[in-house]
């Protein structure tokens, strides 16, 4: 088998000559005009079709959303492996993770930050019409002993330790009632929980929300709860806690499709 002969320069060079216009079949670039004229075509008709799809849509609010009736509830600190609070009293450097994802959480909370929002008027919706939109003061006192201003350690230091529960946001959900997220221990006799505001209480004047373009500000309520173990263990303290939506007729908490609509499951192991 001979080795084939490297092509010269000249050559290659005519080749891409050729390959960009060939005289003898009028191809540029490969193709006929009338071949160039059908993809410039098919290309307008996909640019027309997107420009006219975007005049269909609102800057501020999207234009399809998904049909959930209710919100889901997320927690905060973020738990290391799914849902699972795990730590050792002793050593801080154990729960050092949880007690900087709760500061860092809070910062849009603390009275400086809050100064430009509105003191909103408790126990009604706020509705506003715009084009601005202002966003209700939540004062982190209203957590009490999880707003981190007496323990900055959230309690995780003493073995009770603070979660933070709250809702998703969904555009213009307007809840009825007295709306509260409840919490309690799936372990009878295991721990204590407290939720701060009093019996978890969301004061209706955080809703409705405009969307992030338009409610630029917007703090979300939350519910803070903090578990107290009942017996001091030498080893382990463990407890399974649930928080549901509750209070609020058009907010759901228990659905066949979807178990975790309104409501979360969340595991504390706290060892000496």
């Amino acid at each position: 088998m001979t080795k084939k002969e490297k092509k010269s320069f000249n050559q290659s060079l005519a080749e891409w000559k050729l390959f960009i216009y060939n005289p003898t079949t009028g191809e540029f670039l490969g193709r006929t005009a009338k071949s160039w004229v059908f993809y410039g075509f098919l290309a307008a008709l996909f640019s027309f079709t997107m420009w006219a799809m975007l005049q269909t849509l609102n800057d501020e609010v999207p234009k399809y959303r998904d049909q959930i009736p209710s919100p889901g509830l997320t927690v905060f600190p973020k738990p290391v492996t799914a849902l699972e609070y795990s730590f050792t009293v002793s050593d801080p450097e154990s729960y050092k993770g949880y007690i900087e994802d709760l500061r860092k959480f809070l910062k849009p909370y603390e009275s400086e930050e809050q100064k430009n929002l509105t003191a909103c008027s408790d126990g009604a919706l706020f509705e506003q019409k715009g084009p601005v939109y202002s966003a209700c003061r939540f004062p982190l006192p209203l957590l009490q002993a999880c707003s981190g201003v007496d323990d900055p350690d959230f309690g995780y230091s003493r073995g009770s330790p603070c979660v933070l529960v709250k809702m998703n946001r969904i555009i213009g959900l307007k809840p009825q009632g007295m709306p509260r997220i409840e919490c309690t221990s799936k372990s009878e006799n295991t721990a204590t929980l407290s939720t701060y505001p009093f019996n978890g209480v969301i004061d209706l004047k955080y809703f409705p929300y405009y969307g992030k373009k338009l409610h630029v500000s917007y703090l979300q309520p939350l519910v803070a709860v903090q578990v107290s173990f009942n017996a001091t263990s030498s080893t382990t303290n463990e407890v399974t806690v649930e928080c549901k939506i509750d209070g609020s007729p058009n907010l759901k908490n228990q659905d066949d499709r979807d178990k975790f609509l309104g409501r979360v499951v969340f595991k504390v192991i706290a060892r000496a």
